[in-house]
């Protein structure tokens, strides 16, 4: 779209954000601040929006300028890095509801995708729709097997329209990017990206059916929360078809309570079943609000949860699940100096921040909290307060924390919904030490070595030619750290510490592959002998560090 054809678009936009008072947004951008003087002229919005605060006028703003601009706000909603709380909170309460497209389009969709005639594929297709949101609308349907399904297909024509939206957003963006005072703080481009990324994994049905299957398989079981089965044959990226599951809102008090579930059971269950996806599974549900979240009213005394709507989930990278993972450790033990210095090892923050500040800072955003008992202690508000902190020492927010961030929120928003007394300190720390003891055990370590094994001997034959070049680095001080000291001696004292490194090294690796060949080859027959070889290669590796 070029720059004139966004003018239009761009128009509209401020003639909303105008009827809507929201001044603030307009002044910022400079471009239409004259257009206020017009304001008596452009119709007055349904609802008198003078006495609402801003959050609610930015949402009634949102929600007249369309369906896209809906989902970019609850995009928004989630980065309560970025977004004042008060409008974060406003922006969350946005439906993405809008009028349905007629049933038989959704019919001739369904068979144009699957290759075959309708009455082929289904016993029975309901025409009208169950749900009907921006992206796609959800029917009823039955197999010919007699199982109750439900088919979500999307809108037509929906790929034209998004990315003529989002080439609007992004200009909005580009002028946001420009004028806005904060833009440095907002970046307003990286949020559209966001949004961008969102709805293009949410126009591939096919990857929200993947995201089901995985999500399934991790609580296979089924006892504490129940994923409905995915019809890969009556799926493609257009059609999605789910196993029809029935429940109530998890926000449904009265509901729950008449089917005389225990919500102290429920609520204590949901806080475990978030900790065991993200840092067991690594895998976990990130739009956990109550109308993806069921509950089975018919499981009374082992109460679960139903999940649904599966085109947005979240993971991390390893390394970033183990540095949260210990930082929520900290938090529960109140061990302020190993909070800070974990961000930093991490690398969220420059290594050239001080300890000492850092330290103090979290100390001041927590112990005001640990002077009221710990089941009124909100973790996910300070949890959001402790990242707010640690922005002015220069922290770098991945947006996957992001997005735990916001699941948090929505999870011990559930919780504290079923159990106002939930103690969320009580049933997080003792679940979270579970799962790392579990996962970071010595044999999960060797389990893991054993499966490495293949690659070490693929990449063995080059050892010996770095080994060599590394040390010619070190006799002709081509190294850089070399090149820091200023007298021979140092540099002679420092080449004797990396052989030393470079020979533990090497015996340490030894040990550790001949103990993993060694359990490989009799793991039926007991572990003791590859356990000591093991422990033999750590101790190697140990040696050389501490001495270096």
């Amino acid at each position: 779209m070029t720059p004139l054809k966004a003018v239009p678009g761009l128009l509209r936009v401020a003639v909303v954000l105008l009827r809507y008072r929201l001044d603030e947004l307009v002044d910022a951008t400079h471009l239409f601040r004259p257009l206020k003087f017009v304001r008596p002229f452009l119709g007055r919005p349904v609802v008198d929006v003078r006495p609402l605060s801003r959050g609610a006028r930015i949402r009634l703003a949102l929600n007249e300028l369309g369906p896209i601009f809906v989902k970019a706000g609850q995009v928004l909603s989630t980065r309560r890095d970025l977004v004042p709380g008060d409008i974060a909170d406003e922006l969350a309460l946005l439906q993405d509801q809008v009028p349905p497209f007629p049933g038989e389009e959704a019919r001739a969709i369904v068979q144009r995708e699957l290759k075959e005639p309708l009455d082929q594929l289904y016993a029975n297709f309901d025409a009208a729709p169950l749900a009907s949101a921006s992206i796609a609308q959800v029917h009823a349907a039955t197999l010919y097997d007699g199982r109750a399904v439900v088919v979500k297909v999307l809108r037509p024509g929906i790929d034209k329209r998004i990315a003529r939206d989002i080439t609007l957003i992004r200009s909005l963006g580009e002028l946001a990017e420009r004028w806005h005072p904060n833009a440095d703080k907002i970046r307003p481009l990286d949020v559209v990206a966001e949004v961008e990324k969102m709805l293009e994994h949410e126009l591939d049905l096919q990857r929200e059916g993947a995201n089901a299957s995985l999500l399934r398989r991790n609580f296979a079981s089924g006892v504490d929360l129940y994923v409905p089965e995915v019809h890969w044959e009556l799926t493609t990226a257009r059609v999605l078809t789910l196993e029809r599951v029935s429940g109530v809102s998890c926000d449904d008090i009265a509901a729950i309570d008449a089917a005389g579930i225990d919500r102290k059971q429920l609520a204590a269950k949901g806080v475990r079943l978030f900790y065991e996806q993200v840092f067991r599974d690594n895998f976990f549900h990130a739009d956990a609000h109550p109308g993806n979240i069921w509950v089975d009213p018919t499981r009374v005394k082992e109460p679960r949860f139903i999940a649904l709507d599966f085109g947005i989930m979240g993971s991390l990278p390893e390394a970033d699940q183990y540095w949260l993972a210990q930082n929520f450790i900290a938090l529960f033990e109140r061990d302020y100096a190993r909070i800070a210095k974990l961000h930093i090892d991490a690398g969220w923050m420059p290594a050239s921040i001080r300890l000492d500040e850092l330290e103090a800072a979290v100390r001041t955003v927590c112990e005001p909290y640990f002077t009221r008992p710990l089941s009124q202690i909100s973790l996910a508000e300070l949890v959001v307060k402790l990242f707010q902190t640690a922005r002015r020492f220069e922290l770098t927010l991945q947006p996957q924390l992001i997005l735990l961030q916001k699941t948090l929120l929505n999870i011990e928003g559930v919780g504290r919904m079923l159990d106002p007394d939930i103690d969320i300190w009580a049933v997080a720390h003792p679940v979270l030490k579970r799962i790392l003891r579990e996962r970071y055990s010595p044999l999960r370590t060797l389990r893991e070595i054993r499966k490495r094994v293949p690659e070490w001997f693929h990449n063995a034959p080059q050892l010996p030619e770095l080994v060599r070049d590394a040390m010619r680095q070190i006799a002709v001080g081509e190294q850089r750290v070399i090149s820091d000291f200023e007298t021979l001696s140092h540099q002679r004292d420092l080449a004797r510490r990396m052989l030393r490194m470079i020979g533990c090294g090497l015996l340490g690796g030894t040990l550790v592959l001949s103990a993993t060949l060694l359990w490989t080859l009799s793991h039926h027959h007991g572990a003791v002998l590859p356990l000591c070889v093991a422990a033999g290669g750590l101790l190697a590796f140990a040696y050389g560090w501490m001495r270096h």
